[in-house]
């Protein structure tokens, strides 16, 4: 298993690093089979009216899908923590939904489900509009609404933007303020009204 630690507005200290490397691998020792890569990237807001300024986020590649967990404390060391006992729920909650889908599928007598592959493409050198401070380019694989709520479910995002294998669009499945998800679609030339959006129920 690959595990990077980056550093924004902090040293990290070869005590810190242990630290990271103990705590993250505990959480994932369990889980060492699905994971390929680890990326750590703690940081510290300098901003004087933000307490809890420390932040800890970890991002794991489980078989191309990506999982994600971040949390911020007055401590540094407090956020480690609190990220990894999350990442270590995350990747809890990722295993039993994969084994319940090779269950469904091997009972139907079928191929278990492609996990979709999102990937950073870092050959692109992205020139960033002056008020935007930060741009990402992915590759999108197609996948269903349900495959998307998932992957949204793992990444500890408000929402998710991916390609429908449906409609061969671009959607965006979001967390609703009251609960349950919501589905963004492009309205289609011709049609009437604002961009479509769909409610979904919560899943369980």
């Amino acid at each position: 298993m690959k595990l990077v630690i980056q550093g924004k507005n902090i040293d990290i200290t070869d005590s810190l690093r242990d630290y990271v490397d103990q705590k993250v691998k505990k959480a994932v020792n369990h889980f060492q089979n699905l994971t390929t890569e680890v990326d750590v990237h703690l940081s510290i807001e300098k901003n004087p009216r933000i307490t809890s300024s420390q932040a800890a986020e970890v991002t794991i590649y489980a078989n191309g899908t990506v999982i994600r967990a971040h949390e911020t404390s007055e401590s540094m060391y407090a956020s480690i923590d609190l990220v990894a006992d999350k990442i270590a729920r995350q990747l809890r909650k990722y295993k039993e939904k994969r084994f319940t889908k090779k269950a469904a599928a091997s009972a139907k007598d079928a191929p278990a489900p492609v996990t979709p592959i999102v990937e950073l493409d870092t050959d692109r050198e992205p020139e960033l509009p002056s008020d935007v401070v930060r741009m990402k380019y992915f590759a999108m694989a197609p996948m269903t609404v349900e495959e998307a709520l998932e992957q949204l479910q793992l990444v500890d995002h408000d929402f998710y933007m991916f390609l429908n294998a449906d409609s061969g669009e671009i959607n965006v499945i979001y967390e609703r303020n009251h609960g349950g998800y919501g589905l963004i679609q492009p309205r289609k030339a011709g049609e009437e009204g604002l961009d479509r959006m769909v409610e979904l129920s919560r899943a369980s």
